[in-house]
């Protein structure tokens, strides 16, 4: 944007550009674009939840009896959801320290929570987080919003759920 109109600008003060000049030059320049993210999995193979490191874990504050009062309710991720300094911290130390991810750029990843905040997964005990690899990480969002749909309508149970995307976590990614 910033090239844009730099560009406009220097056309104009150039002077003997016509508007059909710049409007030539404006269609025609395009802001560089951001390359996409590589992923660790390229490099190291699929990096997956450690089950040793991040075996997942549910908020004890989170039943079957009380998840209409909390997970089911619109908005309750965002009353739990830990503060983006402390997982960006958590996941710095969690990149150093595990030797599989050889790539420790953070923006690769995405801290996320092995039992998601949805299924009622502690908000930030380091046991439920873990640095996930993009484009993954966006995947399974799908999974977990299916589990959430089906715990909140009855036709699933909460630990079912939890036990079943702790096992895609470890298995699929």
């Amino acid at each position: 944007m910033r090239t844009t109109a730099t560009l406009v600008l220097c056309a104009l003060l150039l002077g003997g550009c016509t508007t059909g000049a710049v409007s030539s030059l404006v269609s025609t320049t395009t802001a560089p674009t951001r390359p996409a993210p590589t992923t660790t999995s390229s490099t190291i193979g699929a990096l997956l939840a450690d089950p040793v490191r991040t075996p997942g874990l549910a908020d004890p504050k989170v039943t079957q009896d009380n998840i209409h009062t909390t997970i089911c309710v619109s908005g309750y991720t965002a009353t739990v959801r830990p503060p983006s300094s402390y997982t960006n911290h958590l996941k710095a130390q969690q990149l150093a320290a595990d030797p599989r991810y050889v790539d420790h750029d953070p923006s690769h990843y995405e801290e996320d929570h092995v039992i998601s905040l949805e299924l009622g997964g502690d908000p930030s005990d380091p046991r439920n987080l873990w640095p996930e690899p993009h484009p993954r990480s966006f995947t399974t969002d799908t999974a977990e919003n299916r589990l959430h749909a089906a715990v909140c309508a009855g036709r699933e149970s909460l630990q079912a759920a939890q036990t079943e995307i702790v096992k895609l976590k470890q298995t699929v990614g």
